[in-house]
């Protein structure tokens, strides 16, 4: 009679032999669909993505700046930026961060008109964004006023299940020691020019720059999948720490 084990291959608890480990491979969940979790993410298109908006809140402000910096094994291979009229108007406290004006943006286009464009550019690549979440709920919150499921079920970097490359998080990490984590002192501290912060060009381009540095050492993960479970991991924690200290 055979051991119970070699039904299975595993012991009866379900665990399997350590012998076998380095045959068994998880699945990285998050990633971009038809990217290998094993590609070296600095050799993939990564789309840094920032906007410049008239508030805080995704669910009723606008967006009225979005740009793109395409990065590929550390040099930047195309630039975006889009002003967009948001429709309403922009308020003092938000001019005052961003620069932009109602006079700014009066000719501009609408985002309706340019969403096929942006998503056109995040097409086929990994997106991110300093501060993630924020920037994804903008631009997820206007494809969705839209009114086009089809289009924007088609944005693939807009998945609930796709996770962003967040520089955040790794400077909160690599840099816990430092007080401040915003993107102009992150980049200053690195050596990378940010001359028109809360621009979204330059934003999203220094956003990049300061991935780039802080994955000089082997604290980023070098493959795409392991990267992103590692970030996902540092979030939650960072989250909870942030929870706790709130308390």
């Amino acid at each position: 009679m055979r051991p119970a084990t070699d039904a299975c291959g595993c012991f009866p608890t379900g665990r399997h032999y350590p012998g076998i480990a380095h045959l068994l491979k998880t699945v990285v969940v998050g990633l971009v669909p038809g990217i290998s979790q094993e590609a070296p993410w600095r050799d993939l298109e990564i789309a840094l993505l920032d906007v410049e908006t008239t508030g805080r809140d995704a669910s009723t402000d606008r967006v009225v700046e979005l740009g793109i910096a395409v990065g590929k094994a550390g040099e930047i291979v195309a630039r975006y930026n889009w002003l967009i009229n948001p429709g309403v108007p922009i308020p003092d406290g938000a001019r005052a961060v961003h620069g932009i004006s109602d006079e700014d943006v009066k000719d501009a286009p609408s985002f309706a008109s340019v969403a096929h464009e942006i998503a056109k550019a995040l097409e086929g690549r990994v997106p991110g964004a300093y501060n993630a979440g924020f920037d994804k709920g903008f631009v997820t919150a206007e494809f969705a006023r839209l009114g086009q499921p089809a289009l924007s079920s088609a944005v693939v970097a807009l998945r609930r299940d796709v996770e962003w490359i967040d520089p955040l998080v790794w400077a909160r990490e690599i840099q816990k020691s430092e007080r401040s984590r915003t993107l102009g002192d992150v980049a200053e501290r690195l050596g990378i020019s940010l001359e028109k912060a809360h621009r979204a060009s330059e934003d999203a381009e220094a956003a990049l720059r300061v991935l780039w540095a802080l994955a000089e050492g082997d604290r980023v993960p070098a493959a795409y999948g392991a990267a992103v479970s590692e970030q996902r991991r540092l979030g939650l924690a960072q989250a909870d720490a942030r929870r706790r200290w709130q308390r």
